[in-house]
């Protein structure tokens, strides 16, 4: 193959990889601007299945990323499965252009199985080739500035540390299941502190509301009070006013008695004056 075509490829794979990523970001960005912020909300939402198939996608991306990128940065291969990119382009153009879209199992098959059979041949076929070219790693067991030792013990010691250095398959998938189970704790973290974070809102805007009832309680206690002042004021002016035309009244009575006990008095002696005249 020509050294200046194969370049040409590798540069065009490894972009390739890079702006599939950048692709799905913006994808995703796009989609969860449109959805709500609660979670039971986001289940019945028309979206639901576009957010389920991108989130597939970016675990995938991120299990080809473990993969291969290690060595794609060491500059020791390039991103080598292209099917799995127009498989990864070909989800993400459905997922844009379809408003009811399939569940993820049914439009992520294809990618699962492409991708998984592309990193178990690179795992098993082309990152044993690869490690040998790693610097550092060379068969005589000069490792890390020492010096290599005859005999069997020293291509024991060599296998020792390229299993220390470079994982197996069983461990990455031990390391990928880890990270998949903190990341899903971390995000059921993230959504009970939102739904706290909601329930004290919603707390302190039923505080709010009792204060605002406790003022408006406490003004109208205020005016009936008031009120309750002025009708006592009021009682308490005709109370005086009766008890004042009543002592005026009996005065009055007692005065028009003494006249009439008077008056009779005067006749009393007219009255005998005149009986005697008659006899």
């Amino acid at each position: 193959v020509c050294k200046r075509m194969d370049l040409v490829c590798q540069r065009m794979l490894n972009q390739g990889f890079l702006k599939v990523e950048r692709y799905h970001n913006l994808c995703q960005k796009q989609v969860k601007a449109q959805l709500p912020r609660r979670e039971s909300e986001r289940r019945n939402h028309s979206l639901a299945r576009h957010a389920d198939i991108l989130a597939a996608v970016e675990t995938r991306l991120s299990l080809l990323n473990m993969t291969f990128m290690k060595y794609v940065d060491s500059n020791l291969c390039c991103f080598i499965p292209g099917k799995v990119i127009d498989e990864i382009y070909r989800v993400l153009r459905y997922v844009n252009s379809t408003r009811a879209p399939q569940r993820a199992h049914e439009v992520l098959q294809e990618l699962r199985d492409i991708s998984s059979m592309a990193m178990e041949y690179f795992d098993e076929k082309i990152v044993p080739i690869l490690k040998r070219k790693m610097p550092g790693s060379d068969v005589s067991g000069r490792l890390i500035g020492t010096a290599p030792v005859p005999g069997p013990s020293a291509a024991l010691t060599t296998m020792q540390l390229f299993s220390k250095q470079n994982p197996s398959r069983q461990e990455v998938t031990k390391l990928q299941q880890q990270v998949k189970a903190n990341g899903t704790g971390l995000t059921a973290l993230k959504r009970e502190i939102s739904e706290l974070r909601i329930k004290v809102q919603e707390q302190q805007k039923q505080l709010q509301d009792q204060d605002q009832k406790l003022l408006e309680q406490t003004q109208i206690i205020g005016e009936q009070n008031a009120r309750l002042a002025e009708l006592e004021r009021k009682l308490r002016e005709v109370m005086e006013s009766t008890v004042g035309n009543s002592s005026g009244s009996g005065s009055s009575e007692q005065s028009s008695r003494k006249r009439r006990k008077a008056v009779e008095s005067t006749d009393c002696p007219r009255k005998s004056k005149r009986l005697r005249n008659r006899k």
